[in-house]
């Protein structure tokens, strides 16, 4: 088989026998795409980067940048393999959500108000030393987030849907919500995710608990977090919002006990080497005839 191959990258080579296409010799809006039978949508593009999937009637290998795929289950079909990234995203996610931990129990956004008006207010903060760190989502992700936190003596208190490995499952989060210092998301957006953080899981959050968000944000009701933030009782760090991007003069705006950056997970400096290297494992077992990594989900007539 006649393997092509797009990606944004116009230095990356693949092996031999494979012919690589980029946005110089084959614009997404040209012909040229029709031959392509393996894709990596551009990063951080959304669904406009999924739509030229229904130009490519050879595709047979849909290769995502990213480790969630629910934008493009609406592009599967049954002669198509879908894959995800797993680990490229895992150091940058991972210190980001390390980050939005420490900058909330430290205090960074009263030192930036502070800092905009020229005031020295120094007052005590919370340490994340020995606190109860909830994870809601134990994949490779979640796992990075865990040995990052371990020279802070937290204990971490993980959890997966099914409960693998001794973690705890996703129904068991109710008993012990009320016992977290920090609750972490790092779980994919699915039917049984979206909205699950209601006023009902906030209620439960022990007071000034902190929630951060690195996740989906449909994963969290933003108007029963907006409630509690307002009334002060939690506080909230977000990679991830719903709506998003958040639209201006939205309420989360304009509260102080929330940090907010713009889905910037896993946009660092290492995504760019770790997904080439990602492509690179992945074309060469094209290739060689063999199964590929990270398949998400297969069509019933794929290879």
């Amino acid at each position: 088989m006649t393997h092509v191959v797009w990606t944004q990258w116009a230095d990356l080579r693949g092996p031999d026998g494979v012919t690589m296409l980029h946005p110089g010799n084959a614009p997404l809006d040209s012909d040229a795409i029709e031959k392509v039978t393996f894709y990596v949508p551009p990063y951080m593009t959304g669904r406009a980067g999924l739509e030229p999937v229904r130009r490519m009637p050879k595709l047979r290998h849909l290769q995502l940048a990213n480790a969630g795929y629910d934008d493009a289950i609406d592009y599967a079909r049954q002669d198509l393999t879908i894959h995800n990234a797993r680990g490229v995203h895992d150091m940058s996610t991972a210190e980001l959500a390390l980050a939005l931990t420490l900058a909330s129990q430290r205090g960074f956004p009263d030192f930036f108000r502070a800092q905009q008006e020229g005031a020295w207010r120094p007052q005590p903060y919370r340490s994340l030393w020995r606190s109860r760190i909830g994870i809601l989502g134990f994949g490779s992700i979640g796992q990075t987030i865990a040995r990052m936190m371990e020279p802070f003596e937290v204990e971490v208190v993980p959890f997966t849907k099914s409960g693998r490995h001794g973690t705890n499952t996703i129904d068991d989060v109710e008993t012990l919500l009320p016992t977290l210092d920090v609750v972490i998301l790092i779980l994919p957006a699915a039917p049984e995710t979206v909205g699950m953080v209601d006023a009902a899981f906030l209620g439960l959050m022990k007071n000034d608990a902190l929630l951060v968000n690195v996740a989906r944000g449909p994963i969290v009701d933003t108007d029963a977090l907006v409630k509690e933030l307002r009334a002060g009782r939690l506080r909230a760090a977000v990679d991830v919002t719903d709506p998003e991007p958040l639209p201006p003069g939205h309420p989360l705006w304009g509260l102080g006990n929330v940090i907010i950056s713009p889905h910037v997970g896993g946009n660092s400096s290492a995504f760019e080497p770790r997904m080439k290297a990602l492509i690179t494992t992945q074309l060469n077992k094209l290739v060689a005839g063999q199964p590929l990594d990270n398949v998400v989900l297969r069509g019933t007539q794929s290879p």
